[in-house]
């Protein structure tokens, strides 16, 4: 196994277990027996230990996200039957992971302490790294900058309280019941932009 593989399956398995357990919940020796390496793999990769690790796995997350956002967005003519695509998948997810794995990003932000100053200066950008990324993408339905990162910042934090929410329900009824009123409501703003009302 090349030095590469080793450093994404350690990245790979801290993102697994800070989406179903949070960042406090699963200490080192776990991940190293699930990655099956060694502990000087972790230091060699890692100097920093468990949170030079768990930084590495927000940065992954945070790249998958906005990736997936992208081929999401540009498979269909209109954002906002992209933002309904992108919640459908996210159920899928979350109902086939027997309500277990929530958002990676969410599950860690929830799990820090105020002392964890790297940790949360890392996930606040990422949040705004999507925030900002879904905006561009709102901002193509017709809607003014300002609108458009507003809407942004609804979407994600009722993605996020959604998967939180559907988790402790163990059902998608929480999320889809927040996205169908969101985006009905975005629709409506939509046709009063495009009529000129």
């Amino acid at each position: 196994m090349s030095k590469e593989d080793s450093r994404h399956i350690l990245v790979k398995t801290m993102q697994s277990a800070l989406q179903s357990k949070g960042l406090h919940g699963v200490g080192l020796s776990e991940i190293l027996k699930t990655a099956g390496l060694p502990k000087g793999s972790l230091y060699y990769h890692f100097p920093g230990g468990k949170e030079e690790l768990a930084l590495a796995a927000i940065a992954q997350a945070e790249a998958e996200m906005t990736a997936f956002l992208e081929q999401v967005f540009t498979r269909f003519d209109d954002p906002l039957d992209a933002l309904a695509a992108w919640i459908d998948s996210a159920l899928q997810r979350i109902a086939a992971s027997r309500f277990k794995l929530g958002c990676p990003l969410a599950a860690a932000a929830l799990d820090c302490s105020p002392d964890d100053t790297d940790l949360l200066l890392a996930l606040n950008r990422a949040f705004d790294t999507l925030r900002n990324q879904l905006s561009a993408h709102i901002s193509r339905a017709g809607f003014a900058s300002e609108a458009a990162a507003d809407l942004a910042a609804l979407v994600l934090t009722s993605y996020e309280g959604g998967l939180m929410m559907a988790r402790a329900a163990g059902s998608t009824d929480p999320i889809e019941r927040a996205f169908r009123a969101l985006l009905s409501h975005v629709r409506l703003q939509q046709k009063e932009l495009t009529h000129g009302h």
